[in-house]
């Protein structure tokens, strides 16, 4: 059987892979794994902080995760629709014992998942994931009477994250006009409120949620959106969250798209001029465009790639010492203000670096040239064989050596969706078109159900 937890939490459609059923035995199975290996604190009961993105299918797994968690003997407090950093960090602040968030992040609407988060606001890692797994609807001793977990309203952790996303940037957004597009997502309320705060001129888009359009054409994933909206309103950037806000896109004034990678390149320049870039360094991904590494050396910042995941740019960040980290993808990892990607974060602090420096995200983002490259999602295939199929291994190293030394591939699974992601960077544009499309037709073939 294929591994419940992907890189990202359990993920699938709701009511159908992600039932209620599966979502209070994961709770309950969560309580007893992390209370087991001594992750709570003693001396009082279990406290979990329980969040949720506004998808209308949120609204009955959220149930179902408080009454699993309340029936295990854990205490819960409800913090309604919040990004999932901002469960994360109540998670940390409050001093609880457990996190969960209920969002699919990116996908669909009709998707949802379930994060957990340890004390502190840590992601869990792959072991604990598995001992969860392993202990799924196992007979247990139920707590009766007193002893089982009582459940509270927390409505005030949206005004407590705001507050700690405004306490950390470098500088104020006075004279900033910016278009922020929510994705009717999880940040409808803070990501627009933490930048008004701090002076900027703010127009926000996609900001009402109501259960059924989230990430519907807006969004991270649909940035002519924002890039319309800036481009109509004479504004200086735009800023493109997800359904969770654990990711931030941008666009210039000219409506140009600001990636991951360059936001990642302008945030390590700042925290270098500053000094607090820990050891010089900063931890991205193998997806990260080559043109981000270039830039980098060209600097003399040092980078580490991971695996495709925040997850894994936040182990790399921890085991080296790092404070910055970040994916193509928009997760971008602060350490010194976070446990985990946060789109309000990263948006607040790249804006107060064009807002400090007087100079344009067009300029400030130049210092990476990407190189072309192109990405296709390819569906309905056995993503598991993808790095066994002899065919599929044959197509790739032709590719390779067609690109030689001036691009790359990578076909990796998707951990948080049935495809598999074929990447080319090459030389121009029409090459890594060419290459890519051939590819995927091959994994299509190869790998067909």
């Amino acid at each position: 059987m294929a591994r419940l937890f992907g890189t990202d939490g359990v993920r699938g459609l709701a009511n159908s892979d992600l039932t209620a059923e599966l979502a209070l035995d994961l709770s309950v199975a969560a309580a007893h794994v992390l209370g087991e290996i001594g992750a709570f604190g003693s001396g009082r009961r279990p406290v979990a902080v329980v969040g949720r993105d506004p998808r209308a299918s949120g609204e009955f797994l959220e149930a179902a995760v408080v009454a699993g968690l309340a029936s295990a003997g854990t205490d819960v407090l409800k913090v309604g629709v919040l990004p999932t950093p901002a469960v994360a960090f109540l998670t940390g602040m409050l001093d609880a014992d457990l996190g969960v968030m209920l969002s699919a992040s990116h996908n669909p609407m009709p998707d949802n998942g379930i994060k957990f988060f340890a004390k502190g606001g840590q992601k869990l890692d792959d072991a604990i994931e598995d001992a969860i797994e392993a202990r799924l609807r196992e007979p247990w001793n139920r707590p009766t009477g007193a002893e089982v977990g009582r459940v509270h309203e927390h409505p005030e952790g949206v005004e407590t994250y705001i507050s700690h996303i405004v306490g950390t940037a470098p500088a104020r957004l006075d004279g900033l006009r910016v278009v922020v597009d929510c994705a009717h997502g999880a940040a409808y309320r803070a990501a627009p409120e933490a930048l008004r705060r701090l002076g900027a001129d703010v127009t926000a888009v996609c900001a009402e949620p109501d259960g059924l359009n989230i990430n519907h054409n807006c969004g991270s994933t649909h940035l002519d959106v924002v890039a319309a909206e800036v481009v109509a309103a004479g504004a200086d950037v735009g800023i493109a969250h997800d359904g969770d806000a654990d990711r931030c896109l941008a666009v210039d004034a000219t409506g140009e798209v600001v990636d991951g990678d360059q936001i990642l390149a302008v945030l390590a320049l700042a925290m270098r001029a500053q000094g607090t870039l820990r050891r010089g360094s900063v931890v991205s991904t193998v997806m990260s465009n080559e043109g981000f590494r270039l830039a980098m050396r060209r600097e003399g910042i040092n980078v580490f790639d991971t695996a495709v995941g925040d997850r894994y740019v936040l182990e790399a960040m921890k085991a080296g010492g790092y404070n910055l980290g970040g994916e193509q993808s928009g997760h971008v990892v602060m350490l010194d203000h976070g446990t985990t990607g946060d789109g309000v974060l990263t948006a607040v602090h790249l804006l107060a670096q064009v807002a400090s420096t007087g100079t344009s995200l067009a300029e400030l983002a130049s210092v990476v040239q990407r190189l072309p490259q192109v990405l296709v999602n390819v569906k309905g295939v056995d993503k598991s064989r993808v790095a066994l199929d002899e065919g599929v291994k044959t197509a790739v190293a032709e590719a390779e050596t067609e690109l030689g030394a001036t691009g790359r591939v990578l076909l990796r699974p998707s951990g948080t969706e049935p495809v598999v992601r074929v990447m080319v960077e090459a030389a121009t544009h029409d090459q890594a078109e060419s290459v890519a499309r051939r590819l995927a037709a091959t994994v299509q073939a190869e790998l067909a159900l």
